[in-house]
């Protein structure tokens, strides 16, 4: 057992809290695809996405004060340069960028737009570790935990939402997983859109799944979180010998009104055992009764250490 991981270490994983509002755009802002978007928003998803859960949700997470926070996407409608500062200030409620991390959404690079005016402004919650070239794929070492975080987000036509990780990511993402060979470490991988080949309809997917599940198969992680579906997902990605995993959940802000999903997120509490981790899957969901959050066990897990490790 190593000296980092003797105590349990809990995290928690929300996504898609579509935390912004559009409502001050300009004629300009709304050009392109950002007018179906727009229209979008004002009749359907500005009632299903609201703040007040999102507020209920940041007051419970501070109750159960995980170690770290991780947020899978889709912080933002249709990617103003005004959604990303609102989506700054969000982040600085749950906590400072040591201890939140971020990956973004299709949603989040609805179109083109400069990085220093988009995600940019989040660069203390998606920062690696270690100094690199590109940003992503991010590594960052918290407790007992290596979070690989992968972007996914990239403009897509009109009425798509396809994400793609492409090529060098890719390739990067292969060397940093070879690298934590022998590192004793639990590794989570962390993207927006599932990548489950065929877990999404077309127009969604992501595009390149077949290829991210080939690298996990020689080089595998221990868990794959995501969001994008706005619903709760347990399956595996089907590698030699074993399988890996995969969580998607929920929006975090979502009413539940155009949904059987209201607002929840997952809670993971790691425990070091002989052969490697237990690891214990909550699902925190909000109850209209009680207007607060229940817990209920979704997955408990015995993961070993391997020659992988």
């Amino acid at each position: 057992m190593s000296a980092h991981a003797e105590a349990v270490f809990r995290f928690a994983h929300l996504s898609d809290p579509h935390l912004s509002d559009p409502s001050g755009a300009s004629f300009g802002q709304l050009a392109g695809k950002r007018i179906l978007g727009y229209l979008s928003w004002r009749r359907r998803r500005r009632h299903e996405h609201r703040r007040e859960f999102l507020d209920a949700l940041g007051r419970d997470l501070k109750t159960l004060a995980p170690d770290h926070t991780v947020v899978t996407g889709d912080l933002t409608h249709i990617s103003l340069p005004q959604e990303f500062v609102q989506a700054h200030d969000w982040l600085r409620s749950l906590g400072s960028g040591d201890a939140v991390t971020v990956v973004p959404g299709n949603h989040d690079a609805y179109v083109h737009i400069a990085w220093e005016k988009s995600i940019g402004l989040w660069s203390d919650y998606l920062r690696a570790d270690r100094a690199s070239d590109a940003m992503f794929p991010l590594l960052r070492v918290r407790g007992p935990v290596a979070f690989i975080g992968l972007n996914s987000a990239l403009p897509s036509a009109p009425l798509f939402a396809t994400g793609g990780i492409g090529q060098e990511q890719l390739r990067r993402l292969e060397t940093i997983l070879d690298s934590l060979r022998g590192s004793g470490l639990l590794r989570v991988l962390m993207l927006h859109h599932p990548p489950v080949p065929g877990a999404e309809v077309w127009r969604k997917r992501l595009v390149d799944a077949p290829e991210l599940c080939e690298i996990l198969g020689r080089t595998p992680v221990d868990m794959v979180l995501h969001g994008h579906r706005h619903r709760p997902v347990h399956t595996l990605i089907r590698i030699p010998g074993s399988g890996i995993p995969v969580f998607g959940i929920p929006s975090a802000s979502a009413a539940g009104l155009h949904s059987p999903h209201a607002s929840e997120y997952n809670t993971y509490a790691i425990t070091p055992t002989p052969e490697g981790w237990r690891v214990e899957v909550q699902a925190r969901t909000w109850q209209e009764h009680s207007a607060g959050y229940r817990s209920e066990q979704i997955a408990a897990l015995q993961i070993n250490r391997s020659d992988s490790h």
